[in-house]
């Protein structure tokens, strides 16, 4: 063989090299990438976990608020009929005109 055939074959191996190497550094690349991508989902449902419990605290809370809110709803429905707030609009008046 020539020393021109030989070249073509060191370019061969010298591809075959690169691609190899390039190979392992893809399958090292995608196995960090499953190690973050499993620790990120772990977080994820660990956030997910929290958030729940503060929406369930958050929904207890709101039904305790309307339970303690229960005996005033009759009052503030009439407190806030236009009638009943012209009513205290004029009495308003007549304690600014007494004056």
């Amino acid at each position: 063989m020539t020393s021109i055939s030989w070249i073509g074959v060191w370019l061969l191996a010298a591809s075959v090299l690169a691609i190899v190497v390039e190979g392992v550094v893809a399958a090292i690349w995608a196995a960090s990438m499953v190690k973050r991508s499993r620790a990120i989902s772990e977080r994820l449902l660990v956030q997910r976990g929290l958030i729940e419990a503060d929406l369930a605290r958050l929904r207890a809370a709101v039904e305790e608020t309307e339970l303690l809110w229960e005996p005033y709803r009759r009052i503030l429905r009439w407190v806030r009929h236009p009638l009943v707030i012209a009513l205290i609009e004029s009495y308003a008046r007549r304690r600014v005109g007494a004056r």
